[in-house]
C-alpha cells in the first residue's frame, strides 16, 4: 500500500490541478475590504533578510517565469505570511506592546526549524514556492495567535485557525491575464528547493500602496531563547 499524501502535498496536488484547468490570472493587488492608500497592517509574518538561500532560489524562479503581467517579489519582500492582527490605525499602541511581549514569551519557548522551500506552482494571483513540512509553522502561528489572545481575549483573535497554507509567493499576477503563458513557463522550469532555518517571527507594519508589499518592523521576536 502506498503510503498516504500529507496535507502539504494533498495541498500542492488540489493547488496544480486547479490551475491546470485555469484560464485566467486575475491582478492580485484589488483593494481589499478595508485597504486603501496610505494604510497599513500589522500582521506578523516569517521573512528572509538573512537568508541569501531563499534569495537565490526567488531568483532563480524569476529569471524562468519573466512575463510582462507578472510583479515579481524582490528579495527584500519575499514572507510567509502567519496571523494579521488589524489595521494600524485601528490597532491601540499599549495592544500592539502587550501583544509582542505575550508573544515574545510564547515564541521564545519554540525551538528553531528547518523548511524547505519549492518548487513553484501558481494559483489564480501568485507563483509561490510550497512549503514543507508544515507542522513546526502550525504551532507557531498557534502561539502567536494565542500571544493576541492573551491580550485581546480568545474570541478576538483575528482570521481563522484552519485553513493556513503556507507558502513564499514569488511573484504576483498584476494583471488579467492568460494563464497558458505562465503554465509552459512552469512546466518548462527545472524544479528547484533550498532549505532554510527558520530563527525568528516579526510583527511587521505592512503597507501595498504601490503594488509592492512593503513594511518596517515592529519587533522581531527569536525562536528558542527560553528553552
Amino acid at each position: 500500500m502506498p503510503p498516504m499524501a500529507t496535507p502539504e502535498q494533498e495541498h500542492v496536488a488540489a493547488r496544480r490541478e486547479a490551475f491546470a484547468r485555469l484560464d485566467r490570472m486575475r491582478d492580485h493587488w484589488w483593494w481589499r475590504p478595508g485597504w486603501q492608500v496610505g494604510r497599513s497592517f500589522y500582521t506578523f509574518h516569517v521573512t528572509f533578510d538573512d537568508a541569501p538561500e531563499v534569495a537565490e532560489l526567488a531568483g532563480y524562479y524569476r529569471a524562468a517565469l519573466d512575463l510582462p503581467t507578472l510583479d515579481p517579489v524582490p528579495d527584500e519582500g519575499l514572507h510567509l505570511t502567519m496571523q494579521g492582527i488589524g489595521f494600524a490605525d485601528e490597532v491601540a499602541d499599549g495592544d500592539v506592546s502587550a501583544i509582542v511581549e505575550a508573544a515574545r514569551s510564547r515564541v521564545g519557548d519554540l525551538a528553531p526549524f528547518d523548511l524547505v522551500l519549492g518548487p513553484a506552482d501558481a494559483d489564480p494571483e501568485a507563483v509561490m514556492l510550497q512549503v514543507a513540512p508544515w507542522a513546526p509553522l502550525e504551532i507557531l502561528r498557534a502561539a502567536v495567535r494565542s500571544a493576541i489572545g492573551d491580550v485581546w481575549g480568545a474570541a478576538r483573535v483575528p482570521e481563522r485557525a484552519d485553513g493556513f497554507t503556507p507558502h513564499v509567493s514569488v511573484a504576483y499576477s498584476g494583471a488579467d491575464a492568460p494563464t497558458e503563458p505562465l503554465r509552459q513557463l512552469l512546466a518548462g522550469a527545472k524544479p528547484r528547493t533550498a532549505r532554510t532555518r527558520v530563527t525568528a517571527v516579526e510583527l511587521i507594519d505592512l503597507n501595498r500602496d504601490e503594488q509592492v508589499y512593503r513594511w518596517s518592523t515592529v519587533a522581531a521576536l527569536p525562536l528558542g531563547v527560553g528553552r
